[in-house]
C-alpha cells in the first residue's frame, strides 16, 4: 500500500519561509512523478509544482515561480517544497501527490496517490 505523509506546515509571518516534506512508503519515489497541490480556504485544489522522476524537469505555477522550489531525495523516498517569501494568499492545505505514469502533469486527476495534507498559514 502506497502512503504519502506530509509534514512541515505551520504558521508563519508574511515574508517568511517554510519547508514541506513528503515521505513516500510502499513504493520507491524514484518510480513516480511527484507534485505539490494546494487548496486555499473556500477554493478548489490547485497545482503548485511537480518534478520528474529523477529531477531533470520541474514545472511551477506562475504564482510561485521564483519563490518556491521543489526537490527530491530518491535515496530517502522524500520530496521537498521549499517556500520562501510567503504571502497571506499562500495560506492553504498543501498536498503531496504521486503519479505513476511518465510525464509531469498539472491536473490533479492525473495523480494516483495523495497525502492527507499539511496546513500552511501565512499571517500579514
Amino acid at each position: 500500500q502506497v502512503q504519502l505523509v506530509e509534514s512541515g506546515g505551520g504558521l508563519v509571518q508574511a515574508g517568511g519561509s517554510l519547508r514541506l516534506s513528503c515521505v513516500v512508503s510502499g513504493r520507491t519515489v524514484s518510480s513516480a512523478v511527484m507534485a505539490w497541490f494546494r487548496q486555499p480556504p473556500g477554493k478548489e485544489r490547485e497545482f503548485v509544482t511537480a518534478i520528474s522522476r529523477y529531477g531533470s524537469n520541474r514545472n511551477y505555477a506562475e504564482f510561485v515561480k521564483g519563490r518556491f522550489t521543489i526537490s527530491r531525495d530518491n535515496a530517502n523516498n522524500t520530496v521537498y517544497l521549499q517556500m520562501n517569501s510567503l504571502k497571506p494568499e499562500d495560506t492553504a492545505l498543501y498536498y503531496c501527490a504521486a503519479k505513476v505514469a511518465y510525464g509531469i502533469s498539472t491536473r490533479a486527476n492525473a495523480y494516483d496517490y495523495w497525502g492527507q495534507g499539511t496546513q500552511v498559514t501565512v499571517s500579514s
